[in-house]
């Protein structure tokens, strides 16, 4: 139904239920699906209270509509207190909490509720493993990626369309294509959604030719593609800084498959046209559009000013970013460090002092590592960790051997103007390096270190991570918010372009 329709039955029931009138478990459990749907939190705890004071919340059905309507309005405190007061859970009730963690970024929450569940011998459905498969990619948690692809087939679960896809998805964002490629292989059918994960896949993976191959099979099969499809395309276009190619699909979509460019189609072209300095370019796109750019178009803008250093369009494009956004702390971070490596402190200060003016926080910096199956969580200076004494102690040789070699930190991004053995001590602690070096303690030698980060790699801990795999002589993959790193002997598979 439209959103209209739904808000229609919402006021339906409310203003029928009373006298002598009681809705059934039935009734209780759809109408909590349409504030669901709608995201309407206030109306779900009025009919939540309403479940209260005629004692139906006991019945399995409606506690579990409870549980999905809270983890869908965002409220996943409130989705596992009702979760937890269940007397009776079944598998739905089960998936409804580890999706909804899952759903709202708690991927840690999702898989230890997930091995809870395994403990009291429930088995799973496709809809739990479907969204323990994406709390899986969310961490690069291959290893246990790999524990529920046993589990599907242990559990003689079909691994239909939707399943497929899920394990597609899970092992491209784990770094692990050629896992991706084979449950692509393995499937006996095929529809759109699942060729365009494995297009995604090899695109997010930097794999562009595999990408536009696996693209002209799709068509040869039949299958036309989408906005979905192109957005695969134009990623792989962008990590690959190939702008002619980039352009080809862009005006292909619209002249050969009759396809109108959505927002994300000119996000991705002004991300490809500003990652190889054709700043103007991508400015004059953004001004063209004939749809209004979101955030996350002049985000990439703002992205390239920084690498580019181009202070003038920076400005302008954080201007519109605060009207969009003006709570992410993202943005002024970037256009502060634009200011530092142009060695503009006064401006840097200025915007500091707007940051607090305003409240506006920066956003705590987490990376993850998977060590025998267990996520191991690291932020910018740990301290809690209980193996975090080997871990410094790991980073202190790793820095001490490099600068042996020359290494010199990339303090230049820094957002304070302070002494450089301060800026130093600051990069130093950079979260992805804490969890390299947990794993180059932890990890036996020979097997690939995966490392997921929540925000952008740095400079600083680019190069420095492209020097531990030839001093350590380790193969590190490592996923930020934007793209995956492959470091192997001293190299890095996005050739220093990201």
């Amino acid at each position: 139904m439209e959103n209209g329709l739904l808000e229609k039955a919402l006021e339906f029931f409310k203003t029928s239920i009373g006298g002598d009138l009681k809705p059934d478990s039935f009734a209780l459990s759809r109408v909590l699906s349409v504030c669901s749907r709608l995201g309407d939190l206030r109306n779900g705890e009025w009919i939540h209270q309403y479940i209260e004071e005629e004692d139906m919340g006991s019945n399995v059905f409606v506690a579990t509509s409870l549980v999905d309507m809270y983890a869908k309005c965002g409220s996943t405190g409130m989705a596992r207190e009702v979760f937890d007061r269940m007397v009776v859970k079944d598998v739905v009730s089960w998936s409804a909490m580890i999706g909804g963690y899952s759903l709202n970024g708690q991927p840690k929450e999702a898989l230890e509720l997930f091995h809870l569940m395994c403990s009291e011998n429930v088995k799973p459905d496709e809809f739990t493993v479907v969204a323990v498969l994406s709390a899986c990619a969310k961490l690069g948690a291959l290893d246990l990626g790999d524990s529920v692809r046993r589990i599907i087939d242990a559990n003689v679960l079909t691994l239909n369309l939707v399943v497929g896809t899920a394990v597609i998805d899970m092992y491209s964002k784990c770094g692990s294509v050629i896992k991706a490629w084979k449950a692509f292989k393995d499937m006996k059918g095929r529809d759109r959604i699942l060729w365009n994960a494995m297009i995604c896949g090899l695109a997010l993976n930097g794999h562009s030719k595999p990408a536009f191959g696996l693209f002209g099979k799709m068509e040869k099969s039949g299958f036309s593609p989408d906005g979905n499809t192109f957005v695969g395309l134009l990623c792989s276009c962008t990590h690959s800084g190939l702008v002619k190619e980039g352009k080809q699909y862009f005006e292909s979509m619209k002249r050969v498959f009759n396809l109108t460019p959505k927002v994300e189609h000119y996000g991705c072209m002004v991300d490809l046209l500003g990652r190889v300095g054709l700043l103007d370019e991508a400015y004059r796109l953004i001004q063209e559009m004939p749809i209004e750019p979101n955030s996350v178009v002049w985000g990439s803008l703002l992205g390239a000013c920084r690498t580019y250093r181009d202070t003038h369009l920076a400005e302008r494009a954080l201007k519109r970013l605060i009207e969009l956004e003006p709570w992410n702390a993202g943005n002024y971070i970037l256009l502060s460090n634009i200011y530092a490596s142009s060695a503009r402190w006064d401006d840097t200060a200025k915007l500091r002092e707007t940051m607090i003016e305003r409240g506006i926080s920066k956003p705590p910096a987490f990376s993850w590592v998977e060590v025998k199956g267990v996520v191991h969580e690291f932020r910018v200076g740990e301290r809690l960790h209980p193996s975090i004494d080997a871990v410094y102690a790991k980073l202190e040789e790793l820095v001490k051997r490099m600068r042996e070699l020359g290494h010199v930190p990339a303090s230049e991004l820094v957002m304070f103007d302070v002494e450089e053995e301060e800026k130093e001590q600051s990069i130093g602690w950079h979260s992805e390096k804490l969890a390299v070096a947990f794993a180059l303690v932890a990890v036996p030698p020979g097997d690939v270190i995966r490392v997921v980060k929540n925000l952008r790699v740095c400079n600083d801990c680019h190069g420095f991570l492209k020097l531990v795999s030839a001093i350590t002589s380790r193969e590190i993959v490592v996923r930020d918010n934007n793209r995956f790193h492959c470091f192997s002997e001293g190299s890095c598979s996005c050739n220093d372009f990201w």
